[in-house]
């Protein structure tokens, strides 16, 4: 009887583990996402005004600003992290940065590898020629020696403008806008056609050498780049970047940098 009744509680004692607390429920994951606790910012350092290194060798432009402005209203700190801009998107995928911000424009090409967020300011190609010039339209373009960036949106502008592209004397690219720019200051060129936000910084800051012609070429919309999977950081940004709109600091920043709103 005693074998019987000790093998009766060993079974008993099986039974009652079985039925723990431990078990009453199966374990799951929580479904709230993880909090962010830094956001690295992959930017370009040589597109001013957008991101640059001023006199003091410290990074300065709208993007920049703007990045800074949207993590203090997060409460999450910015670290900005200068990339090679061509291999953006290799650093994005490789999580070497956790966004793209500085001048990225929205396309259906860069849409298969990244998720955007709402467009923040709305650039236009424009036509820069030096102040005191008689075109005032881009009709006085004929004849002229027109210059602009090797396989820059305003290059591409033109080309989608044939009629327009044919009427110019010679149409000359550079490497970089920056070359094209001291090429008209020169007087070798006569117009540049360039990004707005580019041209409008130039045109600030050199009134008496440069005129911004009020015909403008294509457009494209800037936005923050990130990786698809990151919904929730593309939630919180857009939500701060509507906020910064409607309470008029985003177009402030427009007029420091671009003495214009360029918001959409």
């Amino acid at each position: 009887m005693k074998k019987l009744t000790a093998t009766l509680w060993v079974s008993l004692g099986f039974l009652l583990a079985g039925c723990g607390p431990q078990d009453s429920a199966p374990h799951t994951q929580s479904s709230a996402p993880a909090a962010i606790q830094k956001i690295v910012v992959g930017m370009d350092e040589n597109f001013p005004p957008m991101g640059f290194r001023n006199e003091k060798s410290e990074l300065a432009g709208f993007d920049v600003d703007m990045a800074r402005e949207a993590g203090k209203r997060m409460g999450i700190p910015i670290e900005f992290k200068p990339i090679d801009w061509i291999a953006k998107e290799a650093a994005l995928s490789g999580k070497r940065v956790d966004v793209l911000w500085g001048g990225l424009a929205v396309t259906d090409e860069r849409k298969k590898s990244m998720v955007f967020t709402a467009p923040y300011l709305q650039n236009h190609q424009i036509v820069l020629v030096a102040a005191g010039t008689h075109i005032h339209h881009r009709t006085d373009l004929a004849g002229k020696v027109v210059g602009a960036q090797d396989g820059s949106s305003a290059a591409q502008a033109l080309l989608q403008e044939p009629a327009l592209l044919a009427s110019f004397q010679t149409f000359r690219i550079f490497s970089d806008s920056q070359t094209a720019l001291e090429q008209l200051s020169q007087g070798r060129l006569q117009a540049v056609v360039l990004d707005e936000i580019v041209g409008r910084h130039q045109a600030l800051l050199n009134s008496t050498e440069y005129t911004v012609l009020e015909d403008t070429l294509g457009s494209e919309d800037y936005a923050v780049g990130m990786r698809p999977e990151d919904t929730n950081l593309q939630t919180r940004l857009n939500k701060v970047l509507t906020d910064m709109h409607k309470d008029g600091t985003t177009e402030r920043m427009a007029l420091r940098w671009f003495g214009k709103d360029m918001t959409p």
